[in-house]
């Protein structure tokens, strides 16, 4: 029986010719990460362990990203927690503010996350690196201690399921779409501890920015890791976001034959003709509770959020700014837009982008993950109803649990701040 993807990523670290789902193995790790939120808690056990050194101090990245810049004392104690042990143990990677960037959009772009790695992170949206044709996945802090230690991971062997994807892109239909569309058709749990493989000419035709916030929401359908077999898109990523450090023939060569077998078996396989779809909007409280945004009627927003490690990259913010140009946000909408690196925030001042969000009326945040989890920077109250381009929507996701969150891609975000209610970008743009 062949092998998927993931099971060739798997076996390869633990040094097997092949692996199969449901098996145990002690893999060797390529990078770690932890956040302000959830490496403190890592520190603490590694320090409770007696290990007095990490295994490499070049594979472990430390992003104080959550409630950064720090809110209030606590998140503040949590912020100097990273320092003191990143300085200790000499760590490369630690960036404070002015050089951090939202955690699963700054690795990607500096290059330290690669086709064919296995990455873990004490955070559930590692899985985000799947696009890159990675094997990528969220773990418990202690998992990462251990991973500090060791350089290895415990890992179960998932199953996978693949997703295939047929069809002329729609405007204004993005890789979010894609997403929500497969959250909403096979509920959030529908794919626990399993390999979520996005295939298809229809992914071909995707950005990495879209790649990349499709495996971002792998977690929200309960997926251990969501991954797209590297193309020329992806190489070409990989490539640039090397800054200089030269990939020789061979090793890309590899990264081109990285692909699922003919003959590899699979949980289950869904496919879909994305011709016809249009913008989907997440309806509170839960990722898969989905709707055309056509259908989901005049909801008033109070708040519209465009950033994210789903949607704050830079082809979110230019599609935003295409739509908010020589517009302004509704009376009484608060639109807040956070840049997810401070690349990509140099970038869209650069191409003006910033103005126009501040001409419109918005405001503009250095990167942070902020509102997304109720952190700072946009808390909703009681009543109030926000429309995000982030990764989740349960109750009390973004503050108050009597506020209501509903999730879309930038597009849709963009109109919805212009009118004050869930709107079509065609209601907009086409005025």
């Amino acid at each position: 029986m062949g092998q998927t993807i993931t099971q060739k990523i798997l076996a390869r670290h633990c040094g097997k010719k092949e692996v199969v789902p449901g098996e145990f193995i002690w893999a060797k790790v390529d990078f770690t990460l932890g956040n302000d939120i959830t490496a403190p808690i890592a520190i603490d056990e590694f320090e409770k362990s007696g290990f007095t050194k990490v295994f490499d101090r070049h594979r472990i990245a430390l992003i104080p990203d959550h409630f950064t810049p720090a809110k209030d004392i606590k998140s503040a104690q949590q912020v100097k927690r990273l320092k003191d042990f990143a300085s200790r143990h000499k760590i490369t990677h630690y960036y404070e503010v002015g050089r951090m960037g939202i955690e699963h959009a700054l690795l990607p772009q500096m290059g330290l996350v690669k086709t064919g790695d296995l990455v873990i992170g004490a955070d559930s949206h590692t899985c985000t690196y799947g696009a890159l044709g990675a094997f990528s996945s969220g773990v418990g802090s202690t998992d990462l201690a251990v991973s500090w230690m060791t350089g290895h991971a415990w890992l179960r062997v998932p199953e996978s399921m693949k997703f295939v994807f047929n069809g002329k892109l729609p405007k204004w239909v993005s890789g979010k779409d894609f997403i929500l569309n497969v959250i909403g058709d096979i509920g959030v749990e529908g794919a626990a501890y399993r390999a979520m493989e996005f295939y298809g000419p229809a992914i071909g035709k995707l950005s990495m920015d879209d790649r990349f916030a499709m495996c971002n929401m792998a977690i929200e359908a309960g997926g251990k890791n969501g991954i797209i077999a590297p193309d020329e898109t992806t190489l070409d990523y990989v490539q640039q976001a090397a800054s200089g450090r030269k990939y020789s023939a061979a090793q890309i060569k590899a990264w081109r034959a990285l692909q699922s077998d003919p003959d590899a078996s699979y949980a289950a396989v869904r496919t879909y003709d994305v011709s016809s779809w249009e913008p989907v909007v997440a309806c509170p409280h839960l990722p898969s509770n989905i709707k055309p945004v056509g259908k989901v009627g005049r909801v008033k927003v109070d708040q519209v959020v465009i950033g994210s490690c789903t949607n704050g990259r830079i082809s979110d913010l230019r599609i935003s700014a295409k739509i908010l140009k020589g517009r302004k946000v509704a009376s009484g909408v608060r639109l807040v837009v956070i840049p997810a690196t401070q690349e990509i925030y140099l970038q869209a001042m650069k191409e003006g982008l910033l103005e126009i969000f501040v001409k419109a009326g918005g405001v503009v945040s250095t990167p942070t993950c902020g509102p997304c989890l109720g952190g700072h920077m946009g808390i909703l109250a009681e009543g109030e109803a926000c429309l995000a381009t982030t990764n989740r929507n349960f109750m009390g996701r973004m503050g108050a649990k009597g506020s209501y969150v509903y999730l879309a891609n930038p597009a849709v975000a963009a109109a919805s701040a212009i009118t004050g209610y869930i709107t079509h970008p065609n209601e907009v743009v086409s005025r």
